[in-house]
């Protein structure tokens, strides 16, 4: 999925490339799923004739800067990708368009012509991706919600450590929380937590100041190297968690094995051998029978949409957030069953998530019905029970009255 690396380096591309040339030709796609609250036919009016000042982003959102608004912005979704005929600008699985299909793709909901030639379209081959019209994009959601920027506008360290102390939420989730860090999403989540050597599930006001710093730092080195070789991922370090993501079966890093876990409500990759809970979490963790056991069975691909919980920490985390009660129903479907491997690490879900990850999650709702039906086979067995006992004394009390 497209995340801050993979969105700046487009952005850069469009800033490189584009930047004071006149629009002279516009094609705006007839699908009001990515296209939104605008015509095609006014929205290609509107970009005409303006020319382009800069390339500006948030997040994993882009906006063209035109001479006068209004200015074309994109919010990537899970597919969306920048293609500049001639240049080249880094591709990543969910989102390429194969380089010998038409131009523009089939997939291109935004395509423009500059004056000197230059034509650039804006693809999305799964449709999760918005294109909106927008006086000020920075101004109005989804950018005006975001948090801070981990590229161009990260905390201090002192700063970072104080709001971690605060949230009463797995790291993980939170960091995918793009009111809180705007740009981080599932592979730069797993990575920074990989390198920081901290869990995911790890609740992040237990973090150790220690910790805290140690991760303020590897979020500052994966993003950065990440833009640094351009988003493209052949290049990253081999000692990277990345590699090794979507393999699922048999997977390692460094000799090391990794597990997977639902955090967040997103699928996430670890090595328990070095990310490990610890303080109140590691006790339970140890002390917590096991309540139930996965139906998969070892060796086999992982599918992340499974009802059972893929370790003894995420039992825990279950069980904690059980005793504060049913969460309400209806925000989200589950994902297909059928859903291929290779579609699993980017669950269904996007992670341009505003005040929080995915806190619908299915497992907690089949823990909590269960929970509930046990509990009402217990107040039936008990009725039954005292029935029973009511008749006794009743026949008893007459046997009684007879023999006198």
């Amino acid at each position: 999925m497209p995340e801050l690396p993979e969105v700046e380096a487009a952005r850069r591309a469009v800033e490189e490339h584009c930047v004071g040339k006149k629009i002279k030709k516009a094609v705006i796609a007839n699908d009001t799923k990515v296209i939104e609250g605008v015509s095609p036919s006014d929205f290609e009016a509107a970009l005409l004739g303006k020319t382009v000042v800069s390339a500006r982003r948030k997040g994993k959102n882009l906006w063209l800067q035109l001479d006068s608004p209004p200015f074309p912005s994109f919010q990537f979704g899970m597919s969306g990708a920048i293609y500049i005929k001639g240049v080249a600008v880094t591709k990543y699985k969910r989102s390429a368009v194969n380089d010998t299909d038409e131009w523009p793709s089939k997939y291109s909901k935004f395509f423009i012509e500059l004056d000197d030639g230059l034509e650039l379209s804006f693809t999305d081959t799964r449709r999760f991706a918005r294109v909106r019209l927008l006086t000020d994009p920075a101004a109005v959601p989804p950018i005006s919600e975001l948090g801070p920027d981990a590229l161009l506008e990260p905390m201090t360290v002192d700063e970072f450590i104080e709001s971690l102390s605060k949230k009463k939420i797995a790291i993980k989730a939170l960091l995918l929380d793009q009111s809180y860090i705007a740009g981080i999403g599932n592979w730069v989540a797993d990575e920074v937590l990989y390198q920081a050597r901290i869990h995911p599930l790890q609740i992040a006001f237990s973090l150790s100041k220690e910790n805290c710093a140690n991760l303020h730092k590897c979020i500052k080195e994966v993003v950065e190297k990440a833009i640094e070789v351009g988003a493209d991922s052949s290049q990253f370090p081999k000692n990277w968690i990345f590699h090794s993501r979507e393999k699922k079966s048999k997977a390692f890093v460094d000799g090391k094995k990794i597990d997977f876990i639902k955090a967040g409500g997103r699928t996430a990759a670890y090595v328990p051998e070095l990310q490990k809970l610890s303080g109140n979490q590691a006790a339970k963790a140890v002390g917590e029978p096991k309540k139930r056991t996965s139906k998969k069975k070892s060796g086999g691909n992982d599918d992340d949409d499974s009802d059972e919980p893929a370790s003894k920490e995420e039992e825990i985390i279950e069980s904690d957030e059980l005793k504060k009660g049913p969460k309400p129903r209806g925000r989200g479907k589950r994902p297909s069953m059928k859903r291929k491997t290779e579609d699993s690490d980017d669950d269904e879900g996007d992670d341009d998530n505003i005040g929080g990850a995915a806190t619908a999650d299915s497992d907690n709702d089949e823990v909590q019905k269960k929970k509930m039906e046990n509990t009402t086979t217990n107040k039936r067995a008990k009725a039954d029970k005292a029935s029973e006992r009511k008749v006794q004394t009743s026949q008893n009390s007459k046997a009684k009255k007879k023999a006198r």
